[in-house]
């Protein structure tokens, strides 16, 4: 392939710290790169070294003659008296971007919830950044650079980016290079991975998952004081090895070599030995959310909702903006009171948030790390074992000179860091983690992740990161939107056909479709797709009928599953043959449910 641009024996240095020495690397025609690598070792600095916007101290940056390049940085560099159009679109006509099928895909996929006459000063940060994607993306460009694009993504959002980027560079020979630690996204787009430690730049084959099998097998001829990072890499690796369930293709790299690897590896969590310590610190009632509704100024946002979780229960919860996750999150906590129904908790319930904001550590402004830590427990407990302080915090990546870091110094990445140890600190047995993945490397995920796989409680984990979901949460919910709260029997697989059915290809408040013809495409008021045409006399009598067959065996399946639930928390934990018998007792109802669950979609959209 076409070599497109170079970096040739580049140095350079910042005033306390050698950010790259004598790196050499090349990108050519064809290559989706991923950047990993440790908090502050050089991998956003890379993207502006790659794109001529820094200088090197040594050595030469070339590009080949001609080439455009784009780069989606972390700053925000957009007009804020331009609309929304203006600064995705410019001053294109109308006619050449609406019949631009590249064009209408980025509108469609990432501003889809956007006035497009809205001014940017009035958009939210999270708004703000999907608009500087969008812009980047209509753009024809040989190389495409992204730091954090997956940032203020959900699920979906996520979704949509792989796919228009693996469709865009199976029809164009240019390149991609992305900063991101969406190791799901990561395995999806990229064909190679350039790991930034310690100065240098290390290349690997593959996405995610072969990278980590290059470096286990790197760490594994390392020396003795490598020891702790091969063992971290080796369960991380088990992990991938086995797959979650939602998991239906295999990572691209030596089957006979990750066998081997992996042969004697225990698997991530021991759940039943998990839950009988959690039964032993909860008792068997945890949380109970009891035909729970809730609305603010007149707008119902939960209607009916009955969830029930147990100890030992780890779930995730994803859904649309806006659908209800946080409120639905603040009304477990007791910050705000139901408007039906009530949510219960049992007696010895012990709640810890991880916040998206970190707020929790305004109030040490003036402290250090080493202070702030010395006035918390001496030792945890982790699977049975006492860890000390120290250790936990070597094993989340703080070294003893960041010990001295003052708290209102930290990065983002380095509060969160914090706040996890303090929340562990406290012996919580059930921890919410509200996008506990933003500002975190990979490394810190997989050790983060390993901490969890020993932790005896109840977890609720919300996140977009669709790897760190199948990684340490169990089962899957979802806030679609209706109202309702859905079990994900199929993962988040589900979640995303639930969705694509759902809106059927629509979108709103932006000028674009899938219609070619140029008119209807600008027409703000013409967005969606035509509705279907709905049943009427004997057909609308018997979809009506089945939908509340459907929806009356729902409810059925509902209380049997929840009959099976509390089976489980009171079942003898030595009684492996009963509890076999429970959990395919669950399986079967949870198979039940998908398929009415389809069924009910199905009729929904016949009545439109």
């Amino acid at each position: 392939m076409a070599h497109l641009l170079g970096a040739e024996d580049i140095r350079l240095a910042f005033p306390t710290k050698e950010v790259f020495s004598g790196v050499t690397i090349g990108i050519n025609e064809g290559d989706r790169i991923g950047v990993v690598g440790a908090n502050g070792d050089g991998k956003s600095t890379l993207l502006k070294v790659l794109a001529k916007r820094l200088e090197v101290d040594s050595g030469r940056v070339t590009h080949r003659g001609g080439i455009r390049i784009g780069l989606l940085d972390q700053g925000d560099v957009l007009d804020g008296s331009l609309t929304i159009g203006a600064a995705v679109v410019g001053h294109t006509p109308e006619h050449v971007w609406a019949g631009d099928a590249r064009v209408r895909d980025v509108i469609s996929g990432l501003l889809n919830d956007l006035d497009w006459n809205q001014l940017v000063d009035e958009l939210s940060g999270g708004q703000r950044r999907r608009v500087a994607l969008a812009a980047l993306l209509v753009q024809d460009l040989d190389i495409v650079m992204l730091d954090e694009p997956t940032n203020h993504l959900d699920v979906e959002g996520v979704a949509w980016l792989a796919k228009h980027l693996n469709a865009r560079w199976s029809k164009t020979a240019g390149g991609l290079v992305v900063v991101t630690h969406d190791r799901w996204f990561l395995d999806a787009v990229c064909n190679y991975t350039w790991e930034v430690y310690g100065g240098q730049i290390e290349p690997f084959e593959g996405g995610y998952a072969a990278y980590i099998l290059q470096r286990n097998e790197r760490s594994r001829s390392a020396a003795a004081s490598e020891s702790r990072r091969q063992n971290t890499l080796r369960k991380e690796l088990a992990w991938l090895g086995r797959g979650a369930p939602a998991r239906t293709s295999k990572p691209k790299f030596r089957i006979d070599a990750a066998a081997e690897l992996i042969a004697n590896e225990p698997a991530p969590r021991d759940r039943v030995a998990l839950s009988k310590l959690a039964t032993a610190r909860l008792g068997k009632d945890v949380i109970d959310v009891e035909n729970l509704s809730y609305s603010i100024d007149g707008l119902e946002l939960l209607h009916d909702v009955t969830w029930r979780l147990g100890p030992g229960d780890r779930v995730g919860l994803v859904g649309v903006n806006g659908a209800g996750k946080t409120t639905l999150l603040r009304l477990i906590q007791g910050e705000l009171n139901p408007t039906k129904g009530r949510v219960k908790l049992g007696k010895t319930v012990k709640i810890a948030i991880l916040s998206q904001d970190v707020r929790e550590l305004d109030e040490f402004h003036g402290e250090r790390i080493f202070q702030l830590l010395a006035r918390e427990k001496t030792s945890f407990n982790v699977e049975k074992k006492e860890v000390s302080v120290s250790q936990l915090v070597e094993q989340l990546g703080f070294s003893q000179a960041q010990m001295q870091t003052p708290i209102e110094d930290l990065s983002g990445g380095q509060r969160r860091k914090l706040q996890f140890l303090r929340l562990l600190f406290g012996e919580p047995n059930v921890l919410i983690l509200d996008e506990p993945t933003n500002d975190l490397d990979t490394d810190i995920l997989a050790a983060m992740e390993d901490l969890l796989d020993g932790w005896p409680g109840t977890l609720i984990v919300v996140s977009h990161d669709r790897y760190l979901l199948e990684r340490v949460t169990d089962d899957q919910y979802a806030l679609m939107g209706d109202l309702r709260l859905r079990h994900l029997t199929g993962g988040v697989d589900q979640y995303l056909a639930l969705r694509a059915a759902s809106l059927g290809g629509g979108a709103k408040n932006h000028p674009t479709n899938a219609d070619s013809n140029a008119d209807a495409v600008a027409a703000p008021a013409a967005n969606h797709s035509p509705a279907p045409a709905k049943l009427s006399g004997a057909a609308l009598r018997d979809a009506e009928k089945n939908l509340a067959r459907i929806e009356r065996a729902l409810e059925k399946l509902s209380a049997e599953e929840a009959a099976v639930h509390a089976d489980m928390a009171v079942h003898d934990q030595s009684d492996y043959d009963g509890l076999a018998n429970l959990v395919n007792r669950q399986r079967d109802l949870n198979e039940k449910r998908e398929s009415l669950e389809i069924e009910w979609l199905e009729t929904s959209e016949l009545l439109g």
